[in-house]
Parts: C-alpha cells; structure tokens; sequence
C-alpha cells in the first residue's frame, strides 16, 4: 500500500529535483529490503526444522488430534496396547491424507505395562497422572520413521518447534485459524469452507476415543490405510535389527500366536467357565498349530514364533516337524537395542511379514492364513470354551 500511495503522489505533484528523486527512490528500494526481509524470516525457520524428504511445509493445513493416542475417551490414564493404539493412530492419519492436511503427531506414545515386561518400574505413588503417564511412555519416533510416514502423510511431531508456531499463528487467527470440532463428518471439514480453509483443525473437542471415529466403517472401499501401514513405518533401528535377524534365519516362516490375555476365562452365575474367543485356547496349543498349518508350511522348515504365552517350553512339540526360532536366540542383537516390549513387537512384526509363509493368529484380511477361524473382533458375547478336535481330521 505505501508503495502504491508513492507512486500516486508521483503522478499529481510537481516535478522534483534529481537529488529529491534519487533519496525517494533509495527510500524504495531500503523499504522492500526490509519487507523481503520479514517475508523471508518463516523460510528460515523452515530450513532449519524440516528435513528435505518431508512433504509438508510452513504453507500446509494442519490437523491435530491430542497428544495423547486415544484420548479423550476412557483410555486417557490407562492405556491399551500397541495394535489398538495402532488402529486409533491409523484413523487419524487416516483422516488427515483424506483432508490433505499434515498431521501432528503425538511425540510420545504410551506404554501398557500388562504388554511390557521391561516394566514400568519403581513409580512413585504421589506422581501426578501426567507424570505417571510420561513415565510410562516412549518417544513416537523410536517406534516409527516419520520421514517414511511423511512420503505418504506429511506429520509433525506436537513437540516441534512447527507445532508451535502454527498453534501460535492459529490463536492469533481466532475464528478464522483454527475450529474445535466435533460430530463433524469428513466429507463437511473437505468441503465446507468454513472449515476447509482453516489453518488448523483440532479434532480434541470429541469425546470419543480416536479409533471409534473409524470403528463403525462397513464400507472397506472407504479405507485408505491398510493393516499393514504402520508396521511398515518402523523406526530405522528396527528396521536395521530385523534385517538382520531375516538374513541369519534364511529361508523360513513365520506364525505368530496370540495367547495370554486373549484365553482368559471368567465363571458365570453357574460357576461354568466362559470366554469371548471359544476357540482359540484349543486352536493356538502346539497340537492343533501342527494340524493346521501342515498343508502351509512343509516338515523341515524353519518356523519363526512370536507369541505372548510365557509359559517356558510352551511350543517345544512343534520342532518334531519343524526347526523353531525366537527372538530370544537372537537377543545378543536385541538386548542393546530393544528398550520396550512394544519395540521388541515391532521387530518381530518385520520378520513375520517378511516370512516365505506367514500366519497369523486371527485373520486381518480375507486372504490370510490365521491359527483359528475365531473372530479378532470382541463379541461380547462369552462363550463355553471348546478343546475337542472337529471331526477326524489330523
């Protein structure tokens, strides 16, 4: 504007002196110095924040969900495991690439100690619940490579100095930088104005926990991040030790059996023993895995096993037909490496998935070979347990 106002005068005064005309014109030039200067200050920012391979920039739309996987809803002090919190992360990068926003992303995620047996030792009992909750956390980005998430959903760590500064930008902006949203279905925050051209979409102001924004999707054809995602985006280290774990164990297969919290039982009025997954005690005992997985996996091969069950010695009968491998032969590479229970997972998911014949305890897709036809799903609806064979078979 002060450059238009100049030029306006130019043209209605009189005629001035070369000298007047040579100082308004080195007024000019110092005035856009300094305007390119400002304009010029977030691109330094920038260079110094961003690494070259991620997509997003100062110019991008942001979408925040919490700081917390998983919170609001009930599991805010408490936590679940790493494959429900997955599935809660999956939907919110899920939302973002369907907004073409840029994520930011929890910097921590939070640790159940029922799934770690490193423990979350020696807490204090007067810690505050978010003292206790980042005792019991580990940093997003020794799980994950977000650069490598970043080829596909640009993120952003809610640490970062970003984060930050878009928050900042966004308060200043009011109404018209950030809206605090709820109920609000992703076609609308697409295609409404008077939310598509925010800078910042804050999902907080739901209630629900994040993976329930997703959870009631019956058409499949709507999901655009498969299962497989996330445990493709493992963190470099991890990715380095599975490497190497793959490459000593040649050629080989792969089962991972879950066990542990999924067997558990509980009476009913009765004193009669029910559980949710009937068959899945029978079905993940070395008998029955040697019976189903025979016409998949050849007698002599190596078979890699992940599983939770602890009980030592567990899956022994299955080396009559097969050469069996644990993480634990290889913990000379681990021990340094593996901090967490949930990073240990991780590097275990990598061999599995890399495996010649990998099965699965519970199916994830139609097309996977699974120990039991039981469903992953929770039904509900507690069951006699069953430990009889169907039929002659084996």
């Amino acid at each position: 504007m002060a450059i238009q106002k100049t030029h306006h005068k130019a043209k209605f005064t009189k005629p001035r002196s070369p000298i007047c005309i040579l100082t308004a014109f080195i007024a000019c030039i110092s005035v856009l110095y300094l305007v390119s200067s400002l304009v010029s200050t977030p691109k330094r920012i920038q260079k110094v924040e961003i690494k070259p391979n991620n997509l997003h920039n100062m110019h991008e739309k942001y979408l925040y969900w919490g700081n917390k996987i998983d919170c609001p809803g009930k599991h805010c002090d408490s936590c679940e495991g790493l494959g429900h919190q997955e599935s809660s992360l999956r939907c919110a990068l899920e939302e973002a690439l369907f907004l073409g926003r840029t994520f930011v992303m929890p910097s921590r995620m939070c640790i159940n100690p029922i799934h770690n047996k490193k423990g979350i030792l020696h807490q204090s009992g007067n810690m505050t619940s978010d003292e206790r909750w980042a005792d019991s956390s580990c940093a997003m980005d020794s799980l994950y490579d977000l650069d490598l998430i970043s080829n596909t959903i640009p993120v952003i760590l809610d640490n970062s100095k970003i984060w930050h500064h878009v928050l900042r930008t966004s308060m200043k902006l009011g109404s018209r930088g950030i809206a605090h949203v709820q109920g609000v279905n992703r076609d609308d925050l697409k295609e409404k104005s008077s939310y598509s051209n925010l800078l910042l979409i804050n999902r907080t102001a739901s209630p629900l926990s994040w993976f329930m924004e997703c959870k009631d999707r019956n058409n499949r054809s709507s999901i655009m991040l498969p299962y497989s995602f996330l445990p493709s985006m493992a963190a470099k280290k991890l990715q380095d030790a599975a490497d190497k774990i793959k490459a000593l164990l040649g050629d080989y297969d792969a089962i991972h059996v879950r066990r542990g919290d999924k067997i558990k039982t509980r009476k009913d009025r009765f004193g009669v023993d029910r559980t949710l997954h009937p068959h899945l005690d029978r079905d993940t005992r070395p008998e029955f895995i040697l019976c189903r997985i025979r016409k998949w996996v050849p007698p002599g091969r190596t078979l890699f096993i992940a599983s939770n069950e602890r009980t030592p010695g567990f899956f022994s009968p299955l080396s009559i037909r097969y050469k069996l491998a644990y993480s634990s032969n290889y913990s000379s590479l681990l021990e340094p490496l593996v901090e967490n229970n949930y990073q240990l997972f991780m590097v275990e998911r990598l061999i599995m998935m890399r495996a010649k014949t990998f099965i699965r305890t519970y199916k994830e897709e139609d097309t996977d070979l699974s120990l039991t036809d039981d469903p992953k799903k929770n039904t509900k609806i507690w069951q006699l347990p069953v430990y009889t064979k169907d039929g002659d078979e084996c």
